[in-house]
């Protein structure tokens, strides 16, 4: 299999099965309900942890959950502790619904400090950080390959904007990041170190979360092309400066657009997770991610959503009706293991007839659930058998009756071939 490496700007190989394959994908910072654009990393992180156990791969997947950082401490003054907590679980709670499982390890920041501590501790005695008035700042400079990911090499990354508001009169240079910020007036939380006290910076929280649950090298991180500048290249300069080789491929995935601009809680222009899965369910959602590439930018409407209903409606149909011979897993295979390509696998199955290998390629993607056939209310069902003896008696107005009140219920009655001489199917 390859994956296009964002390090490389090229596909490359992944190592032949059974690998190991370790990989760390950025979790959300955790002071609200997550919207959709936030639950693109989970799902490809799943899918693709789920293809490759499939092709026999040995998987270990860390999905990090960012619970100190300004943005929560703004958000709950004096009860942060408590909103991080309540947001972490609504995290889980909602990604839970989308039926894809959960990755192997979901560390959270607060369980990760002596790890924090420690990695920062030898940046300073490489000197290639320094404290300053309770602070410690990386020093940009003092590492030579700053820049090369999200290729800004120039001037114009003189200034190293973040998430968090850092203290640029502390800096010996205004490219240096911080990875410990000691403690200020009306924050609720903080944790002892060398430099007093305080909590860490929100770069060094992933670099020390994913050596702990995967060691100093691993095969692939990924996450959100917003994250390429500053965090991974910042999560790079920390690790590799202290001695680790640490991510081998980096991948990014696109953004999610709503009405052509970027889903972004500063835009204000968010649907969340949790009001999505309500509105549309997880297979349409699914299938709305299914059908653009993990690396482009894909649109979040009402079109694209009735679109890909209509396609998980197309893939129930197919359980409804007989099963054909045809189709091979080959192709599918062929589609995902060349950069995981969700389109073109969906187009493949779409072309399937066979329910067993259906099925097998949905599951794949916790599409699973549109093979199942959802049985009627005995209720309707008896509605159902007075519309055919009413057809078959000739009284259509009264079978047209029933009809309606059928499908008033949530359900279409359809006239097929066998005893009944009818089905019922759920509205969709």
């Amino acid at each position: 299999m390859r994956l296009y490496n964002t390090a490389t700007r090229r596909l490359d190989e992944l190592p032949a099965p059974p690998g190991p394959i370790r990989m760390y994908f950025c979790g959300p910072t955790v002071y609200q309900r997550i919207h959709v654009g936030n639950a693109r990393p989970f799902i490809v992180s799943m899918w693709l942890k789920r293809w490759l156990e499939h092709s026999g791969y040995d998987v270990t997947l860390v999905e990090n959950i960012t619970d100190i950082n300004d943005k929560i401490y703004l958000a709950a003054p004096g009860n942060s502790a408590q909103l991080a907590a309540d947001a972490a679980q609504w995290y889980i709670d909602d990604t839970a619904d989308l039926g894809l499982g959960r990755p192997d390890h979901e560390p959270k920041a607060t369980e990760t400090i002596p790890e924090i501590v420690a990695l920062i501790e030898e940046l300073v005695e490489l000197d290639l950080a320094y404290p300053a008035g309770g602070d410690v700042y990386f020093r940009v400079d003092r590492y030579p390959e700053y820049g090369v990911l999200s290729g800004r090499l120039d001037e114009d990354s003189v200034r190293n904007p973040s998430e968090e508001e850092e203290q640029t009169a502390l800096k010996e240079s205004p490219r240096d990041f911080a990875l410990w910020k000691g403690h200020k007036e009306g924050e609720d939380t903080w944790w002892e170190s060398p430099w007093g006290l305080g909590r860490p910076g929100w770069h060094i929280e992933c670099s020390a979360m994913a050596e702990k649950h995967l060691g100093p090298v691993f095969e692939i991180h990924g996450g959100g092309l917003d994250l390429m500048f500053p965090h991974h290249e910042n999560e790079i300069a920390q690790s590799r400066g202290a001695g680790r080789e640490f991510a081998q491929l980096w991948m990014h995935n696109g953004i999610l657009q709503f009405g052509g601009e970027k889903m972004s809680k500063s835009l204000g222009n968010v649907v969340s997770l949790r009001e999505a899965l309500d509105e549309w369910g997880p297979e349409t959602l699914l299938m709305l991610f299914m059908g653009a590439h993990w690396r482009k930018p894909m649109d979040y409407t009402d079109e694209t959503l009735a679109a890909a209903k209509a396609r998980a409606d197309g893939f129930r149909e197919v359980f409804r009706n007989a099963s054909e011979p045809g189709g091979s897993w080959d192709e599918l295979a062929a589609a995902l293991d060349d950069d995981f390509n969700t389109p073109d696998a969906l187009a493949v199955m779409h072309e399937w007839r066979d329910h067993d290998l259906l099925r097998r390629g949905l599951d794949v993607f916790g599409l699973g659930s549109l093979a199942e056939e959802d049985e009627a209310p005995a209720e309707l069902d008896e509605l159902a058998r007075q519309r055919a003896d009413a057809r078959s008696g000739g009284d259509y107005d009264e079978a047209d009756r029933l009809r309606q009140e059928i499908e008033a219920a949530g359900w279409e009655v359809r006239d097929v071939a066998g005893d009944s001489g009818y089905r019922l199917v759920p509205k969709r």
